[in-house]
């Protein structure tokens, strides 16, 4: 029996395990347009914010990746995946070794009795069935998913801070647009005031001026409001205060602001704007965007967005926990030994017992024969979840198509509205410069020049936002593509400050060194295969 139960044994180790349950070999035929390109051509979308060509946005995002708080956050979530994958690596080596000891002294009317004993235990539940390996493929799957979690956020990360640049940009233009026509207007109402007591006009033009002057004004603070909420939002994302950030943004174009009233000229009481660029005067601090829209989307391309690779690792969990719970059905399969020195003797002799060192080896199976159907229903239940998880994949697939269409088609659209609205502030320049000289001259009366100065202050405001609107949709298709995460690549997830600090608290080991905390750049090619 020993012979044969030695032979049995060293089959099973040499057999290995066979893992039960379905072999995940990734998700096939996700819904993508048939229209899409399938080339597995070079991204584009690389520090696409670069494309911009602006100093100061490159140096925001730069510093959103080292300072913001929430892409540091996600660095600490790989880091508790790491440790949550050496514990399922863990649990396929022997499960139970302790060592433990007592001694205690007994008085009875016998007499004085003491024991005293030092073990070492061993147990270990062979990996038969593949419960541990399925655990661990799942551990490693969920590691995958916080490094593409990562991705993501910071996908998310540089997006908005690119988002709120332009938002508090196009604040800056609509701010100066609306400030020049405020000292046009003015000039206008004094003008009309002039000829008000002069007799030449009635007091409803004045008050009309005045209204349209304080209706200008009014809107101001709304603009300054929005540039202020984006100035803010930056301070968040990029962990620093306002003043801060209100120092960088200051640099550049901002300038702007000083000549705002640059190209209005007064001449003989004759408000007019002089003449550049065909009439139109044009201020530029929205960055535009080298973008060309016509270009065939890369299937590959999207697939590898990060939290497309996110549902895909979920997918890849939930199969590899199948087989986990499969394994629960059949028997499990031990081996255990014991060392250990052990004596019972009367008092003064605990090391005189010559029998006292004993051995305990041997093999034991345990099998859970009437679970009433519980174990079935636990790999039911796992098996919906993974199904679930399909189902989960392609929406997110499908989410991603309508991210990059509805912000490929606003682009396009909204560059056409900024060519016609570009047009729209020049006529109405135009008509503005003519307007004044001919109700000078008393050809019109007011209600046509205070129309015109109308058209000029709602035509302006909205060039300024259609431009913003231009950038925005540029931004969100670069997003939509999931662009901009491979800057972190060949880089730590977790600062070295971080990391000292962590290490200073609590024994790490080589998880936090420097060399191990590095993102692969090969990651979504390789990765998967070299256990990163």
């Amino acid at each position: 029996m020993q012979k044969w139960g030695l032979s049995s044994l060293t089959l099973l180790l040499l057999s290995g395990c066979a893992k039960l349950g379905p072999d995940f070999r990734g998700v096939t035929h996700p819904p993508l347009p048939k229209t899409w390109s399938h080339k597995n051509k070079q991204a584009s979308t690389i520090e696409w914010w670069k494309t911009f060509h602006d100093p100061i946005l490159n140096s925001l995002v730069k510093q959103a990746y080292t300072q913001n708080l929430d892409i540091k956050s996600a660095g600490l979530r790989i880091a508790q995946s790491r440790a949550a994958l050496g514990i399922s690596q863990g649990l396929v080596f022997p499960q139970l070794q302790a060592l433990s000891g007592q001694a205690s002294s007994t008085h009875t009317g016998l007499g004085d009795v003491a024991s005293a004993g030092i073990n070492f235990d061993m147990g270990w539940e062979m990996d038969i069935w593949g419960k541990y390996a399925r655990n661990m493929e799942s551990s490693k799957a969920q590691l995958y998913a916080s490094i593409a979690s990562y991705d993501n956020i910071m996908v998310s990360v540089i997006s908005e801070v690119a988002r709120n640049y332009i938002n508090y940009r196009t604040a800056q233009e609509r701010l100066i647009y609306a400030k020049r026509n405020v000292v046009i207007q003015e000039r206008v109402t004094k003008m009309t005031e002039i000829q008000f007591n002069s007799g030449n006009v009635s007091e409803l033009d004045m008050q009309q001026a005045r209204t349209q002057l304080f209706n200008t004004r009014t809107s101001i603070p709304a603009v300054e409001l929005g540039r202020i909420n984006a100035r803010n939002a930056l301070a968040l994302l990029l962990a620093t205060d306002a003043a801060t950030i209100e120092g960088l943004l200051q640099k550049g174009n901002a300038n702007n602001f000083t000549s705002m009233s640059k190209y209005i000229a007064e001449h003989k009481g004759i408000v007019q704007i002089k003449a550049k660029k065909k009439g139109l005067v044009e201020i530029n601090l929205i960055p535009k965007a080298r973008l060309n829209p016509y270009y065939k989307i890369d299937a590959n391309l999207l697939t590898k967005r990060p939290d497309i690779k996110v549902a895909e690792y979920q997918v890849h969990t939930n199969s590899a926990l199948i087989g986990a719970k499969m394994a629960e059905l059949y028997p499990s399969i031990s081996l255990f030994g014991n060392i250990g020195y052990n004596t019972n003797n009367s008092s003064g002799s605990w090391l005189n017992s010559s029998n006292a060192l004993g051995v305990t080896v041997g093999p034991s199976f345990s099998w859970n024969i009437f679970n009433y159907g519980r174990i079935k229903n636990q790999i039911r239940l796992q098996d919906a979840k993974f199904e679930e998880s399909l189902v989960n994949y392609n929406k997110t697939v499908l989410s991603a198509v309508a991210d990059v269409s509805n912000a490929l088609d606003g682009y396009i659209l909204t560059k056409k509205q900024h060519t016609e609205n570009k047009k729209a502030v020049e006529a109405t320049i135009r008509a503005f410069n003519i307007s004044v000289v001919q109700y000078n001259d008393g050809l019109v009366n007011y209600q046509r020049l205070l129309t015109t100065v109308e058209k000029l202050t709602s035509t302006q405001d909205r060039y300024a936002s259609i431009k913003g609107n231009m950038a925005l949709n540029a931004i969100a298709l670069y997003k939509a593509l999931g662009g901009g995460w491979q800057i972190s690549r060949g880089k730590s997830y977790i600062s070295q400050e971080m990391a000292e600090k962590m290490k200073g608290r609590t024994d790490w080991g080589h998880y936090l060194d420097t060399d191990m905390t590095k993102l692969p750049k090969d990651f979504y090619t390789k990765g998967e295969n070299n256990g990163q």
